[in-house]
């Protein structure tokens, strides 16, 4: 066999056993460093699952779910709509197991849309005292016609890594956005993985309904498994869900599982008016009983129900078990650009499919160099790097705006025009 077919010949694949021990031995150089995700580390290919960062970073695991946001014609089943997105949005994490994508390069950006029956029910609810119009009917919006859910995300910073996101229902006039970003710490049994300083949420507008807006914060989560072989999220934090408009806030508890016994993911929550200009409640025991709106229950992995203030009858909000990530759409590879994700990492990607996983590192430390490289001139020209498709690498505010070409480019995604110029500009 020549030198050359035996580079390219496929490598014996390493067993999960073996990965986590390389794994730890590396997390194992960085006990004690207070963020390990803005030290962005690099791992050997064979440690990495083949799908770029971008794409693997979205909260549209089931879009249906999203596009259903504003249904309702009472401001309570807007909210309990907003939370059923909420418990669906990472499903990846509970029907596979945690994995670790490919780093993010300054100016990569990935695009994509899912098509979705319009057709899932709005949260109607029952009229009473703490109901501002009574009105128990939804509205059925598109009758089952298919609707577009777009996304479109872009690396936007590198020191720290941050990436703007933006999503977008036009024909139910939902939107939402947000940077993502993260901090966390290796303790020696476990990554807990907290929201970066930029991080601010979730932000879902719906246009239709006087552009209410929701702030949805993400709790702290942790990698766990990592000593016994068999990698798992777990969460066991607050987190709040706040609608200024309709001065309606919600309030979730994940409970932390016992470390006997088999893991029930339960997590517990309250619906209840507040008052924007004077917040303090920040516990389920803080809120008074006149305030509560609707009790939340159930596992995360399982069944989540609504029990309506002044009830005993518990309401299924969504089920879990049944659900699956759905399938994406992509632009054809033809259109896609060079810094476009899937078509930026696809040498990496074809290597480590190939399971040719010394040439898979090799391609991405090339990259990574080249990266470095353009970081330098950068620094060197007195030059600061701007994003194409949001206004600004990161704000105070935690609200990425789109540019016009980023508008241009979300739309193009709905309207299956995805044709767009190279930039000069490109980060990485």
């Amino acid at each position: 066999m020549s030198s050359a077919s035996a580079a390219s010949a496929p490598e014996k694949a390493p067993d999960d056993s073996s990965k986590l021990k390389t794994f730890l031995s590396i997390l194992r150089k960085f006990v004690g460093v207070a963020d390990i995700a803005s030290v962005r580390f690099s791992l050997p290919a064979h440690l990495l699952e083949p799908t770029p960062n971008l794409e693997y970073w979205n909260y549209l695991d089931r879009p249906e779910t999203f596009a259903s946001i504003g249904k309702s014609n009472d401001e309570l089943g807007r909210m309990l709509e907003v939370l059923r997105f909420w418990f669906t949005k990472d499903l990846k994490y509970i029907k596979g197991k945690p994995c670790k994508p490919y780093n993010s390069t300054l100016g990569e950006f990935f695009r994509c849309k899912w098509e979705v029956e319009d057709s899932a029910p709005g949260i109607s609810v029952p009229s009473g005292p703490n109901s501002q119009n009574g009105n128990t009917s939804v509205d059925d919006g598109g009758g089952g016609k298919l609707a577009n859910v777009c996304y479109l995300t872009e690396q936007t910073s590198h020191h720290p890594p941050v990436s703007a996101f933006y999503i977008e229902c036009p024909d139910r006039g939902v939107s939402a956005r947000g940077f993502d970003q993260i901090s966390a710490k290796f303790t020696g049994t476990s990554v807990r993985v907290v929201p970066g300083e930029y991080n601010r949420g979730i932000f879902v507008n719906v246009e239709k309904r006087g552009n209410e807006e929701y702030q949805m914060s993400h709790p702290a989560a942790y990698l766990g498994g990592i000593l016994r072989g068999a990698l798992s999220i777990t969460v066991s934090d607050t987190c709040y869900v706040t609608c200024p408009k309709t001065r309606i806030k919600t309030i979730l508890q994940y409970q932390e599982d016992s470390w006997i016994g088999r893991a029930q993911y339960k997590v517990e929550g309250l619906v209840f008016r507040y008052n924007p200009g004077n917040d303090t409640a920040t516990k389920i025991k803080d809120v008074p009983e006149s305030d509560v709106l609707a009790r939340i229950s159930g596992s995360w992995h399982g069944q989540i129900h609504y029990t309506l203030a002044g009830t005993t009858d518990p309401q299924l909000l969504i089920d879990i078990a049944p659900l699956f990530p759905a399938a994406k759409t992509v632009p054809p590879e033809e259109t896609q650009l060079s810094n476009e994700s899937r078509k930026f990492w696809s040498g990496v990607t074809e290597a480590i499919l190939d399971k040719r996983y010394s040439q898979a590192t090799k391609l991405k430390q090339d990259i990574e160099e080249r990266q470095r490289q353009k970081a330098a001139e950068r620094k060197q020209n007195n030059e600061t790097w701007q994003p194409r498709f949001f206004t600004s690498p990161t704000t105070t505010s935690g609200k990425p705006e789109l540019t016009e070409e980023g508008r241009q480019a979300l739309q193009g995604v709905s309207n299956g025009e995805y044709k767009l110029e190279e930039s000069q500009k490109m980060g990485a």
